[in-house]
């Protein structure tokens, strides 16, 4: 295939959204690299909303631009049937197959429906019923925001008074506003979580490096959810054997059905996934249908191939004439700071030290919540506020070297909050 230089336009101003401008901008196909908004790292950012359809895809036509969708919510929206309408190139699934990352129920009836393996569930608009669904259950249990809740409408439950709060929470309360006024409550799944992520035309994937994310704001994976906390790559649980199970099992399934109810996917498909590992068998915990975030910060570090000519393969539904990605042998470790007070309460406008202190080469930061000032300082404009990564011959020197470099980062006394534990678990002396 014949591969045009153009320029490109990511949609989105998060961590996820710096790492693919940045991997892009890499490539001998792109010109320019805009963003809309962008943030305090990234440049040639463009005072245009992710909601702004009409006036992105007006910028997208004068500027001759290849557009890539970072966030959920515009593809929820329908960006992409509109760019497609006006016969401008965009990477992302339409309105229609983004409801397998936009209703929760809609991904568990779609799995059901494909025998894609994923946990026992029933669904609840009434919440008496709902709580008396849980009042009859002996197993732990999830539950779950039906729509979308910026990674955070997921309770897990140790006890029935958990379950019957976040049931509260999410139905009396709308902690999650609209989101949360139909609820999928499920079994809970033990075992060890991973993330598989693939670039799909809609009918072949092209997977990425495995990776792993953790949600939650504490240390040893307690505390409540996040939008994500810290990564790593690759996922040393995705050997060959489980790779093959998750291909055949998971991602095949998912994309050939997709196809058949008329809404293939084209975009990012991603796999939250849960590994019984004394069975070595995946369960599919969620469905996204765009890069995961932090996931993609870590994955983008580790790759060699040019990624833009992937993605306009996408674009062009000729993945299946394409060789696999390349990948560095290194492994990559990402840590978020994060605002004091996240994923609650917190406060914006703190100057960040130590962007520019003595960081090693390897090392990447990726602004999330970040702005600039009249004086050209960055400073804090968001919960995740930056995503700091570092490659390493494996995840313990990749980790150490990531937190060598955030320690020399911060925005005051106390002010900035990190796990301090984002890979250890693939250290030798905790196997």
């Amino acid at each position: 295939m014949y591969f045009n230089k153009k320029n490109i336009l990511i949609v989105g101003s998060g961590g996820r959204e710096h790492a693919l401008g940045w991997k892009l901008a890499q490539s001998k196909y792109a010109i320019n690299v805009y963003y809309a908004e962008g943030n305090g790292g990234t440049f040639s950012n463009i005072n245009i909303k992710p909601d702004e359809f009409q006036r992105l895809s007006l910028f997208a036509k004068e500027h001759e631009c290849f557009t890539i969708v970072g966030p959920e919510i515009p593809l929820a929206n329908g960006i992409v049937d509109l760019f497609t309408e006006e016969n401008l190139p965009i990477f992302g699934p339409t309105k229609g197959a983004a409801l397998l990352e936009s209703s929760k129920s809609y991904a568990k009836h779609f799995m059901k429906e494909n025998q894609i393996p994923t946990s026992n569930f029933s669904t609840f608009s009434d919440i008496e019923k709902a709580k008396d669904h849980v009042l009859g259950q002996t197993n732990q249990l999830v539950i779950k925001a039906d729509g979308l809740a910026a990674g955070k409408g997921v309770v897990v439950c140790d006890t029935q008074d958990e379950a019957l709060a976040a049931l509260d929470l999410m139905m009396v309360e709308n902690k999650f506003g609209l989101a949360g006024h139909n609820v999928i409550i499920e079994e809970r799944l033990f075992g060890e979580e991973a993330s598989f992520i693939a670039i799909c035309d809609g009918k072949t994937i092209m997977p990425l490096a495995s990776s792993k994310d953790h949600k939650r704001i504490l240390d040893n994976d307690q505390g409540p959810n996040t939008g994500g906390m810290g990564s790593y790559s690759p996922a040393p649980l995705i050997d060959s054997e489980l790779y093959g199970k998750i291909i055949k099992d998971v991602m095949e399934p998912t994309v050939r059905g997709m196809s058949m109810r008329g809404q293939p996917i084209k975009g990012f498909i991603y796999a939250g996934i849960m590994v019984d590992t004394a069975r070595k068998q995946p369960y599919v915990l969620e469905y996204n249908v765009r890069m995961g975030d932090p996931e993609c910060q870590p994955i983008m570090m580790r790759l060699k191939s040019d990624l833009f000519e992937y993605l306009q393969l996408a674009d062009e539904e000729g993945l299946d004439s394409s060789q696999p990605l390349e990948w560095q042998n290194e492994a990559s470790v990402c840590v978020i700071m994060a605002a004091k007070g996240y994923p609650g309460k917190y406060e914006k406008g703190k100057w960040i030290t130590g962007l520019n202190s003595h960081i090693d080469h390897g090392i990447m930061i990726f602004h999330s919540g970040t702005k600039r000032d009249e004086q050209n300082r960055v400073l804090t404009n968001g919960g995740r506020v930056l995503s700091v990564c570092a490659l390493g011959s494996d995840t313990m020197e990749a980790a150490v070297k990531v937190y060598s470099a955030v320690e020399k980062i911060s925005w005051g006394s106390n002010e900035q909050y990190f796990r301090t534990d984002i890979g250890n678990a693939t250290f030798p002396h905790q196997k």
